[in-house]
């Protein structure tokens, strides 16, 4: 029979993920739980929370693991994670990713960035952070960010099979779509690989952050609001949108553009940034300054609309979107 590592008291072993909508996780986690399940002979559940079904909409997916001698009765969203996958970095940005762990937890997440780097990120006072580029890997086997997670999980969690993992892939892929079985295996193999891992010691007489239900906080009789009251009104300019981006990005080229603004007609978020300037006769008019990448998705509309080559799609590389960030004057007016 096979032994978790480790469980809470109720005796079960837990993970969440961390994710947006159109990363995967929700089939990532249906399929970590058949892995245990199916695959070692654990008792199981799956179960996933998350609003409007929209690509970059916040997405949480909750597994839980027990042995044979126990029932999973307790489906309610895991709070005390002993691993958490992160599927974007950023999301640390808008949500608190490691809440609830414990000092012994691990947090995978797909990043570039070194541990040390993350850990300041996170403001983690301790526990392990294993990272693994997962963007990266799947973009360069043209693959989904989900299977590369996978693999990084699969080897945090020693107890699954990752051969049965494998043979799982394969079937579910090779009737309807044969050619994308061997990038889907490569990207979970590398996933796998090319993990790393660094363990930070909590420091001496330091806890652990309690968890704090960020969705409903301490909410009853005496503090419940108003019915109809709205308390998190949706706005663009508190948001950070750029976790919906998947590796891709516009790249702005101020001498190749033409002002001619086609780019903001197709653009869904209002990115791009104008200024009023004189133009050679003296004559006011709108001048293009730059991209604000808060807000950018990288739906890449903008490249394709382009007539002149002024945005271009490339590889998001590390920093460049806070280096070459155009604020509006709105933003920082109250900034």
């Amino acid at each position: 029979m096979t032994m978790l590592p480790k469980v809470n008291e109720l005796g079960f072993f837990e993970i969440r993920l961390e994710s947006i909508g159109g990363l995967g996780a929700n089939l990532a986690g249906k399929m970590l739980a058949e892995a245990g399940v199916m695959g070692v002979g654990l008792n199981g559940v799956s179960f996933s929370s998350y609003g409007s079904e929209k690509k970059g909409s916040p997405v949480k997916a909750h597994i839980r693991f027990c042995d044979l001698n126990a029932l999973i009765r307790d489906t309610s969203p895991v709070e005390r994670p002993h691993v958490i996958g992160v599927f974007h970095e950023n999301l640390s940005k808008t949500t608190n990713v490691v809440s609830g762990m414990y000092e012994d937890s691990i947090v995978l997440v797909n990043s570039k960035k070194m541990p040390e780097t993350l850990k300041e990120q996170l403001k983690l006072k301790g526990g392990t952070i294993a990272v693994v580029d997962a963007t990266g890997i799947s973009m360069a086997e043209n693959n989904r960010v989900n299977m590369a997670m996978l693999g990084g999980l699969f080897r945090l969690c020693g107890f699954l099979d990752p051969e049965f993992m494998k043979g799982v892939i394969r079937k579910s892929l090779e009737k309807k779509y044969p050619g994308a079985v061997q990038p889907a295996l490569n990207t979970f193999q590398r996933g796998y690989d090319e993990m790393r891992v660094q363990t930070f010691e909590l420091p001496s007489g330091d806890e652990m952050p309690a968890y704090v239900r960020m969705d409903t906080p301490v909410l009853g009789y005496e503090t419940q609001p108003l019915g109809g009251t709205i308390t998190n009104p949706g706005n663009s300019i508190l948001k950070d949108l750029s976790i919906s981006r998947a590796g891709m990005m516009p790249h702005f080229a101020d001498d190749k553009c033409i002002h001619c603004a086609a780019c903001d007609n197709v653009c869904p978020d209002f990115c791009f940034v104008w200024e009023e300037q004189p133009d050679k006769k003296g004559r006011p008019q709108m001048f293009l300054q730059g991209i604000d990448y808060q807000y950018c998705k990288g739906c890449l509309k903008c490249v394709q609309a382009c007539p002149t080559e002024a945005l271009a799609s490339e590889y998001e590389e590390e920093g460049y979107a806070e280096t070459n960030r155009v604020a509006h004057k709105f933003n920082l007016a109250i900034g």
